[in-house]
């Protein structure tokens, strides 16, 4: 069954009974798989040219906002203009860890390019808006109403409180997985902290973080275990060549871990072509998009 298809059943399911299944953008069934709690409707505007989206996100009170679907982009009607600065928020999530020895020449030069000081600084880049209308955190003092501190893997943590349950249900199975699985149980001894919200860019950048929404941890592991962690020290040390860092020279976690948090919701930092093996952060509608082209 392929994408298409399963998205159309999907919104069978979880479309309000008023509108057209067939119209709107499929792929809006993706979003409403991984925010069930949230109301998403959808109306053609004549004027705009496109597809307004009506989020609705429970609380007390509810909260409100309508964008723009502009390609699956979440813009305000004022940011349509600018669409070509933004990527779709739904893109290819690896199934598989790319392996640098694999990498062709345009690959290799593709990377160089994305990775460049010049792209990061005025590069397209994830929009913020769906985000900031999910979560809260179109400003620090909205969204740290939002903050909570929870234990994972026996350390404290702030994360959004919308990853409170995803996270007890990944430490609940890590740590049952660690009492059978010896590879597991040394990588939670060596943790030696886990880092959660902080309000801060990416680096390099002018966009916030998703550590700034509360959505991202980082797990770091005592010495790192004596490996490469994050492709921008390693590019700091080895510019040119950085991205073909083998993979036996990268700390990762147990592959049963990440699967254990893909599961959850959670994609790794160490999956992307600047890859950041400490890294996992909370985007349920990216696993259920590779999983529906999996198809």
């Amino acid at each position: 069954m392929g994408i298409l298809t399963l998205t159309l059943f999907l919104m069978v399911q979880y479309l309000p009974a008023q509108i057209s299944a067939a119209a709107e953008p499929p792929e809006l069934a993706i979003f409403r798989k991984a925010y069930p709690d949230v109301i998403f409707e959808s109306a053609w505007n004549d004027g705009i040219g496109d597809w307004r989206i009506r989020i609705t996100v429970p609380g007390q009170p509810a909260r409100t906002t309508e964008l723009c679907w502009a390609g699956g982009r979440f813009l305000p009607a004022a940011q349509l203009a600018n669409r070509d600065s933004y990527w779709g928020l739904l893109y290819p999530y690896a199934e598989k860890l790319p392996d640098p020895a694999d990498f062709t020449p345009e690959e290799i030069a593709r990377i160089r390019g994305f990775s460049s000081d010049e792209n990061r600084r005025t590069g397209a880049g994830s929009p913020p808006f769906f985000f900031d209308a999910l979560y809260d955190s179109a400003s620090q003092d909205s969204l740290e109403k939002h903050i909570i501190t929870v234990t994972f893997l026996g350390k404290r943590v702030r994360v959004h409180q919308r990853l409170e349950a995803p996270l007890k249900r990944a430490d609940e199975r890590i740590t049952a997985l660690a009492r059978t699985d010896s590879g597991v149980q040394t990588f939670i001894n060596e943790l030696t902290q886990i880092d959660g919200y902080f309000w801060r860019e990416i680096r390099d950048t002018s966009r916030r973080s998703f550590h700034s929404l509360g959505l991202a941890i980082d797990i770091l592991p005592a010495g790192y275990g004596n490996k490469i962690i994050y492709w921008s020290w390693q590019k700091d040390r080895d510019p040119e060549n950085w991205m073909l860092t083998p993979l036996s020279q990268r700390w990762m976690p147990p592959d049963p871990v990440i699967a254990i948090f893909e599961d959850e919701g959670f994609i790794w930092g160490g999956k992307w072509s600047i890859w950041d093996n400490m890294h996992f952060e909370y985007h349920p509608e990216l696993i259920i998009y590779r999983d529906y082209n999996k198809e």
